[in-house]
């Protein structure tokens, strides 16, 4: 089954339950994927590739992280607990997250291979890794592995 398909099947299971948060975050999946479609038409695309669909909910996975925590910072847990909701049913979407020890692992081997030693070689080992973890991890956990891991 497609994204689009998954969606529009989950869209009609919110609206049946009456999940109102559910139902709103899907739709605005439903949107920006119709969105960035209609943008990549232009260019004789017909429809989002698996990767294109990958890199969009990870965008707005990010977007609801970054926005959870300014919103702790803000004291509005209120606020928050929205956006940690919005956050969970976007992960729905998303391949399953790596463990810190899963991904500790795919880092190491990444580093022997490269043969990166300094910081100086964190942006081969950061080009490499999120390639290799399209989805499985966020961006700034990476970075903050990598940098732990190479020595200055």
């Amino acid at each position: 089954m497609s994204l689009r398909e998954r969606i529009d099947t989950d869209i009609k299971i919110a609206m049946k339950a009456k999940d109102k948060t559910r139902l709103e975050t899907i739709r605005s999946i439903k949107k920006l994927i119709l969105e960035k479609e209609s943008s990549v038409r232009a260019s004789g695309q017909e429809s989002l590739t698996p990767e294109q669909e990958l890199e969009l909910l990870s965008q707005l996975a990010k977007q609801r992280r970054d926005s959870i925590q300014q919103y702790q910072q803000a004291n509005r847990t209120d606020l928050a607990d929205q956006e940690s909701q919005e956050l969970a049913i976007l992960e729905e979407y998303l391949p399953r997250q790596l463990t810190d020890a899963e991904l500790d692992a795919v880092l190491d081997q990444l580093i022997t291979d490269l043969g990166a030693k300094t910081r100086k070689d964190m942006g081969k080992v950061m080009s490499a890794a999120m390639q290799h973890l399209k989805g499985q991890a966020d961006g700034k956990r990476v970075q903050e592995r990598v940098k732990t891991k190479l020595s200055p």
